[in-house]
């Protein structure tokens, strides 16, 4: 599963551990708006603006599905292209779009469908795992995952990212203190987190045919008892 040829040229990894995630379709946005810089909730649940694309949560903010061409439906602006913009562009283009409504507009949003796929290194091991920060770290994802199975190779970690008929891969090595400063990279939603599993292990073979080898001793042990007593 996921292999790559022995000559495969493998992307170099990215010097800065922090690259900022950028909106996508298909990405679900948290939004509250406030007023007076923050001082008071704008309570959209009740009004008339509610659209079919959201959902309501306990900290009163609401959720928008971010549509395939990049657009959002929200509270009285209506449609409105959000994609391609980091968290904090798109605030300040809304908090502008709003100051022509309310007074010093506050916009807070947050991406709340953002995950990871990580296969841990064991056949049918494999997780899906959400980031709740816009700062998750390779380690921190692998840690969530429940670490690197005993029969995966820590030096043999591939990081899958973008468009996946052309994705960047990187190769990371966590087997040793050198390879640490890459177990900071900042994930992006959809990365794929792969660790090659180890082939099968001596330890592996005893243990599958231990069972064989149980029963044929005892088959063994009950010819010789009978044998001893005829």
């Amino acid at each position: 599963m996921l292999k790559t040829d022995k000559n495969y040229e493998y992307d170099e990894v990215p010097n800065e551990s922090i690259l900022e995630y950028k909106i996508a379709p298909n990405d679900i946005v948290s939004f509250r708006l406030y007023t007076n810089d923050g001082f008071k909730l704008i309570d959209f649940t009740t009004s008339n603006n509610m659209n079919t694309n959201i959902n309501a949560r306990n900290d009163g903010s609401l959720e928008y599905l971010v549509e395939f061409d990049g657009y959002c439906n929200l509270p009285i602006l209506g449609r409105t292209k959000i994609s391609d913009l980091t968290i904090r562009e798109a605030e300040l283009l809304l908090e502008e779009k709003y100051a022509e409504l309310y007074i010093d507009p506050f916009v807070l949003l947050n991406i709340t469908n953002r995950r990871v796929t990580i296969f841990p290194g064991s056949d049918g091991s494999g997780k899906v795992i959400t980031l709740q920060n816009n700062n998750t770290t390779l380690i921190e994802a692998l840690a969530l995952a429940g670490g690197i199975s005993d029969n995966g190779k820590a030096y043999r970690i591939k990081l899958i990212r973008g468009n996946l008929k052309d994705p960047e891969v990187y190769l990371i090595d966590l087997s040793k203190i050198e390879g640490l400063k890459y177990a900071d990279i900042i994930l992006q939603a959809n990365d794929i987190i792969y660790i090659e599993p180890i082939g099968v292990t001596t330890r592996q073979i005893i243990s599958e045919i231990a069972p064989i080898i149980s029963v044929i001793t005892s088959l063994i042990t009950l010819v010789v008892v009978i044998n001893q007593t005829k």
